[in-house]
């Protein structure tokens, strides 16, 4: 969903229509609350909050898979480290 001009409200005016702009974003119409004509916080449905984090979450699953399959990709290739490789690897790494 986009959000338009008449969602952006100033944090003066939150204060004055809460009830108002709650149903409002019950309805679907996400509110994007300023404080002094800069971007403060948004106002969004409690249940599209829980959905954005069921995606992250799914995205940080994801990310895992890929990791490991990289990782099983470079074991069955060989591309391998020793202990002492890898110690002295990250070793030089943290001298930075």
């Amino acid at each position: 969903m986009s959000i338009s001009s008449k969602d952006i409200v100033p944090l003066n005016q939150v204060r004055a229509k809460f009830t108002e702009l709650a149903e409002e974003v019950r309805e679907g119409h996400e509110k994007i609350i300023t404080r002094n004509g800069e971007s403060y916080v948004a106002l969004i449905d409690a249940r599209r909050l829980d959905h954005y984090h069921q995606l992250e979450r799914e995205h940080i699953h994801l990310t895992l898979l890929e990791e490991a399959k990289r990782g099983l990709d470079d074991v069955e290739a060989g591309r391998l480290l020793s202990v002492a490789e890898t110690r002295a690897k990250y070793k030089k790494s943290k001298s930075r």
